[in-house]
Parts: C-alpha cells; sequence; structure tokens
C-alpha cells in the first residue's frame, strides 16, 4: 500500500490546492491521499477560520473523491504538531510500503529544520508542489500545478476568483466577517483613545490599493504614534499583521493590505482632505 500526505492550515482551502489533489491523483502511485489540515501550523502563531470549520470546508470539497481521506489527526490533538508526529501515526496504522510527504517549493529553504527531519527524510519521499521557474532539485518528486495562488492573498483581497465554486459564498462570508470585527476593533481603539471625526470608507470594488479606508484626527504627533501602538498590539491579539507604518509630526499611515488607516493632524487633514478624494474615486466607475 502507497499513501500521500498533503498538510496544510488551508485557511482558506483555495483553487490551488485543488490543483495538488487532482494532479497527486493522476501523478502518484498512491492507494490513498490524506489531507491533513493543521490545528495551527507550527511555524505560524495562529490561524484565521477555527480548526473545525476548515475541516468542515476540506470535506464539502474532497471527501467524495476515490482515494481522499481527510484526516482531522492534527486537529483532535488540539495544538501544533510537527510532521514527523503525523508520519508515525499513519504508519502504524497503515503499514504503509511508502509514505509520499507532499509539500510547497517553499518549504524547501527549511525542510531541514523541521522537527526530527532525518527521521523524516528516512520515512518517506518528499513530493514538491512548484510552479513554473521554481528551482527543485532533482532527486525530488515534483507537482508542476502553474497556480500563483495562496491563502494569504485570498485574505488579503477576498477575490473568489481563488476559491472553488462549492465554497466561494461561505468563505467570503466568513473573512468578510472577519475583516469587519478587525474594522470595529480598530474604530473602538481609536474612539476609546480621544481620537476625533473617524470614518470608514468602503472602497470594496474600486480601483484603490485597500478594500476599507480608516480616517481619524489626532490631538497631537504623539497622540497619532501612541493610537499606532494600541491598533498594532490589538491586531496583534487576533494575528492580524501590520504590514507597514509611516509617520511624520502631522501622520501616521497604518497598512494592513486590505485596510490602510490614516491618523492625521486636524490641520494635515483639512489641508489634504483625503475623504473628498476617496468620494470622488468612488464614483469614477
Amino acid at each position: 500500500m502507497n499513501i500521500a500526505l498533503f498538510g496544510g492550515s488551508f485557511d482558506p482551502p483555495h483553487l490551488g490546492h485543488t490543483k495538488i489533489v487532482e494532479i497527486s491523483l493522476t501523478s502518484l502511485d498512491i492507494d490513498k491521499l490524506f489531507i491533513i489540515p493543521t490545528y495551527i501550523n507550527p511555524f505560524k502563531s495562529g490561524f484565521f477560520a477555527p480548526p473545525n470549520l476548515r475541516l468542515k470546508w476540506l470535506k464539502k470539497l474532497f471527501e467524495n473523491l476515490d482515494k481522499v481521506e481527510i484526516c482531522d489527526y492534527e486537529i483532535r490533538q488540539n495544538r501544533p504538531v510537527a510532521t514527523i508526529e503525523t508520519v508515525r501515526y499513519l504508519k502504524e496504522i497503515y503499514k504503509p510500503n511508502t509514505v509520499y510527504l507532499i509539500i510547497g517549493a517553499d518549504n524547501l529553504k527549511d525542510l531541514k529544520k523541521w522537527q526530527n527531519y532525518p527521521e523524516l527524510e528516512s520515512l518517506v519521499e518528499f513530493v514538491v508542489a512548484s510552479r513554473d521557474g521554481e528551482f527543485i532539485p532533482k532527486d525530488l518528486k515534483k507537482l508542476n500545478i502553474n497556480a500563483n495562488i495562496s491563502s494569504t492573498k485570498f485574505r488579503n483581497n477576498l477575490n473568489l476568483k481563488y476559491i472553488p465554486k462549492p465554497l466561494q459564498s461561505e468563505v467570503l462570508d466568513f473573512y468578510k466577517r472577519t475583516k469587519m470585527s478587525k474594522i470595529k476593533i480598530i474604530t473602538d481603539i481609536l474612539e476609546n483613545k480621544k481620537a476625533e471625526n473617524i470614518e470608514v470608507i468602503d472602497m470594496e470594488g474600486k480601483d484603490y490599493i485597500a478594500k476599507s479606508v480608516i480616517i481619524a484626527t489626532t490631538l497631537t504627533g504623539k497622540h497619532g504614534l501612541s493610537l499606532s501602538d494600541d491598533i498594532k498590539n490589538a491586531l496583534a491579539e487576533i494575528k492580524e499583521k501590520i504590514l507597514h507604518i509611516e509617520s511624520s509630526d502631522e501622520w501616521t499611515v497604518i497598512d494592513l493590505g486590505d485596510v490602510i488607516i490614516h491618523l492625521m493632524s486636524e490641520a494635515y487633514r483639512t489641508k489634504y482632505d483625503i475623504e473628498e478624494f476617496l468620494e470622488k474615486l468612488k464614483f469614477e466607475r
């Protein structure tokens, strides 16, 4: 018996994942393909969609496929699980002749840092899912998926072209609610910390770099810096990363990818009138 293991956060599952499953089933000599969602990736600090929701999405997508089984072993541990643990667990149950471990090309650079790597290397045959142009050592099997897609990319722009049709509505609903929760956290901080004239502008579907813009007036330059620290700390608690912060005595810009926050002195806000610019942009199309 030959088996393949395909693990990941699947936060959310996307068309790159479905491509990997499809190609694995047709190009690997396997009797069973295990799709294994993590509870928390050992190399990450958290997740967006909760484990059982990600498990539900995977079952909806894949559980009716021949040879495919959704394995909840790592989720049931309720903690980060090293890949070697899962390999040992499945080998003990199925006694396979060969275990293929499907990984992304981006994992190669840190592969030898994985827990018990020498043992892992002795137990599995690595299979690398890659895109054109990515260098893969000749001694490794390769799955060419040609899909420049990531869960992060979807979460940043909520573009449904990345998501399989059976999941589109519920995936979009979940991450939109997550996004609105993030905006509420930010506006609550601004209100509680004495920022003034707080405005949230929806730029969804417009030709702009973010989906939402939050603008607020600060009392002083130091007030703006203090607010940015408070926002950064609050977002860290929900595993949201700030991409970039830029500031001067008059303004601070906080870039979250899908949300941009402008904190400005009253004089600076009046002078540049970002609200008017964005409102005009909204009606250009």
